[in-house]
Order: C-alpha cells, then sequence, then structure tokens
C-alpha cells in the first residue's frame, strides 16, 4: 500500500471509530433509560393501588349535609349540599346493558382484553399525532377523570399509563367500568350516567334504550359539540356512528340496528316529552330551597378549612362540600338566629329598604351563635355575607382595641389617669376634632370618661406620646387579629385613633375583638361548626371542639376595660327590659364621614357587632346611632328568660377604688373622688395634694383650682411644642 492510500484510511477510520462511539453510547443510553423505564413500570404497576375505588366511590358523589343541636341536643337537618355538578353513583347493575355496550364500542373496542393500556391503538396514536389527540383506554380516561390532570405532556400520559396498568391490576373490569360510568362528563352539568339520562332523557338509566344509550354514549368525545340539547344533528351523527359499530362488532344485530336509527329520540326539550309528577315536586322544591346565610358562612368556612389543613385548592374544597358526602355539626343556636333574622328581614331599626346591616353574635370562647349578612329577605344562596364579606372602616369601636386595652395591658394607663383633652399640632394642622367638631376641652380627662365620651384627641395624644403606632398596629393584628390591617398606611394616627383603617374590619373579627373584654382577655378564634366527619361519620377532617383561648391581654386589663364599657351610655336605644336586666359593656362607632355606623357591646351572655350603613357609601344622617338600636332589638329578644344573676367574670387581680378627681390618683382623705376598677398590681399613689381642707369644708373648689391650673400649664406647653 502506498503512502498516500495510508494516509487516506487514517481519517476515515477514526470517523467510523468516532461514529461507532456514538452509536454505541446511544444504544446504552437508551437501553439503560428504557431498563430503567421499564422497571418502574413493572413495579408501579405491582406496587400499592394507585387509586382506592371503594374509597372513593364511599366519598364520591355523596349529597353534604349540615346539621345543627337543638335544645335537647338532637341533630336537625338544615341544609343538603349538592352543586351545579349533578352527580349520583348508580352501580352497575342498574344500568342498561345498552348503555354498557354502547360506551365499550365508541369509546374502548377492545376493553374487555386488554390490561389498561391498548398499545396497538396507543403507539397508532402516538406515531400519527404525537400526545395530543386520543389512544386512552376507559381505564386511563378513569384515571384521568378521578385525578383531573389533563394536560398534554408526554409525563402526565407516561403516568397514566403506569397508573392504568396497576388499577387493572387490583380490580376487575365490571368494577372499572362501574367506577368509569359514574365520574366521566356529560355535558349540562351532569357527572355520572344517572344524572345524564334523567337530564336528556327523563328517564331512569335502567331503562334507557339502544337509541337512547348511544345517544349517551357520544356525548363524552366532545360534551358540547355532541349535546344532544343543543347539537342534535351533530349528536345523531355520533349516534348512528356508535351503532355501526355495535354492528360490526356483533353487539347487536341488523334489526335491533335499524330499530335504533329509525327510533324518534323524545329529550327533555322536546315538544312531546311530559315530566312525570315526581319530576316537576323535585325541581320546584330545589328551585325554593333557601339555606340563609349561617350555613352560607359555615360553608365559607369549611372551605377555607380544607385548604389551609389538607391543601386543597378552592374548587377542590368546593367539590369536598358538594360531592363528598359531608356531615357538618354548626355551631348556630337556632333561637338566636331566627332572633337575628327576624329582626333583618323585617328591618327592626332600619331607616328605609335601601340601607343595608349586618351582625354576628358570639359566645365568649368563639361560638358564634347567629350571623346574619343582609336587611330584608335573604332572596338566594352563596349570597353576599355582609358580616363576613364586607370590611368597612369601624370608626370609634376601634378605640378600645388600639388604645385602651393595649396601655392597660402595658400598664402604662389606669381607669382614672389624666390626659388632656385637646387637638395638638399634626402634620401642618391642629388635629384631631372631637364628635362636637371642637378641638377638645383644654382640660385633663380620665381614661373611663374619654371612652365614655368617645373623645378622638385622648387616644391620638396616647398613641403618640405614650403607646407608639407602631405597638397600636401591632395589638390590632397580633392580638385582636384583625386581618386587612395595611401596614404601610394603618400605621398613621388616624386609623389607629379614630378608627379610619385602609381596609376595615368585618364583625365577625369586631365580635371576637371585644370578646376579650368579657372573658379574662382571651382571643378565641371565631367557629361556626364543631366538626366535619365523613359520609359513615367515621373519620373526623376537621375539629374545632378543642380550641383553645390565646391570652392577649392581662385579666387585669380585661376586667377594667369591661368595667369601662359598662360606663357607655345606651339608654336612647330603647327600653329593652330584657337585655337591660344584665351589665352591658358597650362602645358605639361613627365614621367621620358618616358612611359607617357600629355598635360593639355585649353581656355575661353574649358579645356581638353590628355593622350599619349604605353598600354603596354614603352619608347616613342618622342622630341615634341606628346599629345600637339593632343591638337591642336582638339581644333583647335573646336574653329572654335569661337568668340575670350571671355577671361579667372577674379574674381577682383588680379591686374598686376611689379616686381623686383631680389627680387621678387614688383619694386620699381630703379629695374630692369618685370610684374606678384598677389593677392589684398597677395601682396609683395616693393623692397628696388635697391634705388641707379648707374653711367650710370646700376641697372640691381647691381641687378644681387645682386642676384649672394643670389644665392651663399644659396647653401653654403644647404650644411651646
Amino acid at each position: 500500500m502506498s503512502k498516500k492510500n495510508t494516509k487516506a484510511a487514517k481519517p476515515r477510520s477514526k470517523a467510523f471509530m468516532a461514529l461507532l462511539a456514538v452509536a454505541c453510547a446511544a444504544f446504552l443510553t437508551v437501553v439503560f433509560v428504557g431498563g430503567y423505564v421499564l422497571f418502574n413500570v413493572l413495579s408501579s404497576t405491582h406496587d400499592e393501588v394507585v387509586i382506592n375505588l371503594e374509597e372513593y366511590k364511599k366519598n364520591q358523589n355523596q349529597t353534604s349535609f349540615v346539621y345543627a343541636y337543638d335544645d335537647e341536643g338532637k341533630t336537625v337537618e338544615l341544609a343538603s349540599l349538592h352543586g351545579e355538578e349533578n352527580r349520583v353513583w348508580v352501580e352497575l347493575d342498574d344500568i342498561s346493558p345498552n348503555l354498557l355496550d354502547a360506551f365499550v364500542a365508541i369509546e374502548d373496542i377492545r376493553f374487555y382484553k386488554h390490561s389498561g393500556v391498548d398499545w396497538k391503538r396507543t403507539i397508532g396514536v402516538v406515531v400519527k399525532f404525537g400526545f395530543s389527540q386520543g389512544g386512552s383506554t376507559i381505564t386511563q380516561q378513569l384515571i384521568k377523570n378521578i385525578t383531573n390532570e389533563k394536560d398534554v405532556t408526554f409525563v402526565r400520559k407516561f403516568n397514566e399509563i403506569v397508573s392504568a396498568l396497576n388499577l387493572e391490576n387490583y380490580y376487575d373490569k365490571p368494577t372499572i367500568l362501574e367506577a368509569y360510568l359514574n365520574t366521566l362528563y356529560l355535558g349540562n352539568g351532569c357527572y355520572g350516567v344517572k344524572t345524564a339520562s334523567e337530564t336528556y332523557f327523563g328517564k331512569d338509566v335502567s331503562e334507557l334504550n339502544l337509541a337512547e344509550a348511544a345517544t349517551i354514549a357520544c356525548i363524552t368525545k366532545a360534551p358540547y359539540t355532541y349535546n344532544p340539547l343543543v347539537n342534535p344533528e351533530k349528536s345523531k351523527e355520533r349516534q348512528e356512528h356508535c351503532l355501526e359499530i355495535m354492528l360490526e362488532e356483533g353487539m347487536i344485530s341488523q334489526q335491533e340496528y335499524d330499530e335504533a336509527i329509525n327510533y324518534e329520540l323524545i329529550l327533555t326539550n322536546s315538544d312531546k316529552y311530559v315530566p312525570d309528577e315526581e319530576e316537576e315536586v323535585k325541581e320546584t322544591e330545589e328551585e325554593t330551597e333557601i339555606w340563609g346565610y349561617y350555613v352560607d358562612y359555615v360553608i365559607e368556612c369549611v372551605i377555607d378549612d380544607l385548604m389551609e389543613q389538607y391543601g386543597y385548592t378552592r374548587s377542590q374544597a368546593s367539590d369536598k362540600i358538594y360531592y363528598g358526602g359531608l356531615r357538618i355539626y354548626a355551631a348556630v343556636d337556632l333561637d338566636i338566629q331566627e332572633d337575628l333574622e327576624y329582626v333583618f328581614e323585617n328591618r327592626k331599626g332600619f331607616a328605609n329598604d335601601e340601607i343595608q346591616g349586618a351582625m354576628t353574635v358570639m359566645d365568649y370562647s368563639g361560638r358564634i351563635v347567629g350571623i346574619v349578612g343582609g336587611a330584608g329577605e335573604i332572596e338566594r344562596n352563596r349570597d353576599w355575607n355582609r358580616a363576613s364579606d364586607t370590611f368597612r372602616q369601624p370608626g370609634s369601636t376601634i378605640k378600645p382595641i388600639s388604645t385602651y386595652a393595649p396601655l392597660l395591658d402595658l400598664n402604662k394607663i389606669t381607669w382614672s389617669s389624666h390626659t388632656l383633652d385637646y387637638a395638638f399640632a399634626y402634620r401642618g394642622e391642629m388635629w384631631p376634632h372631637n364628635v362636637d367638631k371642637t378641638y377638645g376641652s383644654g382640660n385633663n380627662v380620665t381614661t373611663q370618661k374619654a371612652v365614655q365620651e368617645s373623645m378622638n384627641t385622648v387616644p391620638a395624644r396616647l398613641i403618640n406620646n405614650t403607646l407608639t403606632p407602631a405597638m397600636s398596629l401591632k395589638y390590632l393584628k397580633e392580638h385582636f387579629m384583625l386581618s386587612q390591617i395595611d401596614d404601610d398606611n394603618d400605621i398613621n394616627l388616624g386609623p389607629l385613633a379614630t378608627g379610619s383603617l385602609t381596609n376595615g374590619a368585618n364583625t365577625v373579627e369586631m365580635a371576637a375583638a371585644y370578646a376579650t373584654f368579657g372573658n379574662g382577655g382571651k382571643y378565641y378564634e371565631p367557629y361556626s361548626y364543631y366538626k366535619v366527619t365523613n359520609s359513615q361519620g367515621t373519620e373526623v377532617l376537621l375539629d374545632n371542639t378543642q380550641k383553645i383561648g390565646i391570652q392577649v391581654i392581662s385579666e387585669e386589663a380585661s376586667d377594667i376595660m369591661c368595667e369601662i364599657l359598662q360606663t357607655v351610655r345606651t339608654s336612647y336605644y330603647g327600653t329593652a327590659s330584657n337585655v337591660r336586666r344584665f351589665q352591658i359593656m358597650a362602645k358605639t362607632g361613627t365614621t367621620s364621614d358618616d358612611k359607617d355606623r357600629w355598635f360593639c357591646a355585649g353581656t355575661p351572655y353574649y358579645v356581638g357587632a353590628v355593622w350599619y350603613g349604605y353598600d354603596k357609601p354614603k352619608s347616613i344622617n342618622a342622630s341615634i346611632n341606628p346599629a345600637g338600636t339593632i343591638f337591642f332589638n336582638v339581644f333583647d329578644r335573646i336574653h329572654k328568660g335569661l337568668d340575670d344573676d350571671i355577671k361579667f367574670p372577674k379574674s381577682g387581680k383588680t379591686v374598686q377604688k376611689k379616686y381623686c378627681t383631680s389627680t387621678g390618683n387614688l383619694a386620699g382623705s381630703h379629695c374630692s373622688s369618685s370610684t374606678g376598677w384598677f389593677s392589684l398590681t398597677n395601682l396609683p399613689k395616693t393623692c397628696t395634694r388635697c391634705t388641707s381642707r379648707p374653711s367650710g369644708g370646700n376641697s372640691e373648689v381647691s381641687s378644681l383650682v387645682d386642676g384649672a391650673v394643670d389644665n392651663i400649664n399644659n396647653i401653654i406647653n403644647e404650644f411651646l411644642d
């Protein structure tokens, strides 16, 4: 061989070896990956069952029920829940054989021969269309229906194939077919063949003839396109195609085919269709069943809790409620709810038919015993619930939870602490005004007086000079659990001192916050149901029976705040002879533009929060707070017959003492005094100023003179600052 030929052969030899190396690597990769995939397929196929069909059937498509307990502790059904997706499970033996054959013919002709995957069909479809079209067996479609995973991807298709092989390793064909026929979507909100049969033909699924069965079987490919009520021509074309397959496969005879082809379908939207009496009665009952605000609220709470505890999406949680056969035990007090609904439906205390309102009533351990989300008669289920869904500025009802309770909790003020009732320079102007539109009296006032008169100047000063806006905001968010606090905008004095919160609060949150003043300072998360179980009651899915209160303010602060709120005047809200036999703590709230009125109050039995206003905010212009009138209308009814010996609890850590009206310190022997409640660990010092009694015994005059001097000095210092 010449040198020239030798040199030419070397490059060719190297190229060949490189190509061979690539081919070997590719072959080994294919073998490795293929082996790995095959191993996973085989192991997954014989692993634990991917979907427990018995458990799925047990919890699928069963009506959920909401129950309450009556006075004797017996359960009372409040509502039965099923959604727009009309589902009812039916046994295979109760399905027309015509329908079984029709589905197998049109969807999976080799259903009884394959092991979950029709490999011949699958490979043919993948070669022609990739993973974008068809090829799924009935078993694979069942997997898709149950998991709701419908992405057109290789991974999803692979998992579906593996799951189908696994499923067929554990269940026989009739079980799989029954599950499939009860889960597939057939248009018009119908899930499963039973409801489809009733929807399209007004028949039980066991009564379907061959023509009707083929019509229903054809819907699943494209539920709108082949819906016989919407597109009868398209439906008829596919029905005939289904019948042709059945004839070719020997499922039906020529005579049966001819009769089915020529059969006149009488659909439920046909002039010839005549519904039976039972169907008409059922439709009427379903149209008129209104659950009411409490059941609506329970549903929303259960949805939220299922999402939080189980990681469901909102859609999944809703499906669980409407189709999961749940048993929900509501915490409602039926009598209280009835009283609430009476007052609001009949608009007792409402100025006109346009104005709206909402109210939440709860006990002191978080149980919501009644809730109403609107005035007037409720017209539909899942309507707007203003008690929980409407967040409005709370006005002066914010002051106890943003200012006074935090300062009492921190031992920075007492019942008799003096604060100047006067506006101050804030952002370039004198601020704030009191309710009488003045800058204040210029006098020192006690904490109790400031609350009783709902002054704006005092909480503004206290937050600005003593508490700090940051600490006030922290109490609202972390102690009293207001959920819509805006960290950037609500840290200002306006929202904190006068209640002009950016996003506001709702009646549920405000009732829960005020409950801390009647239970020793504990916050209980509000709950509307005791527990949620599965359909058999054997498994508790959600449980509120073990609620534990969180100590968010001291017992002393709770005691004192409760006593201060009992000094708020409520006489102009009517006689209300039943409820006025009890201690009443209360606080009114009005926003600066008078677009919202609030009343948060409680007795030793229950605490409530009322919001009153227009859905589209505008001025209310009422001299007497209508929210207070509504509160007393409701509470007077629910306190009828209750034991008036029951009092607000006392911690034993507070004491009632006389204090000097001039200094706010504990009264000395020569002081003009009044009475207040004080923490044993934060008692003011005893007054030493009023040590001598002028001739004639007029120590009160002396005290007033001293007080006036202090006030003048305070105002002078304020302007100097």
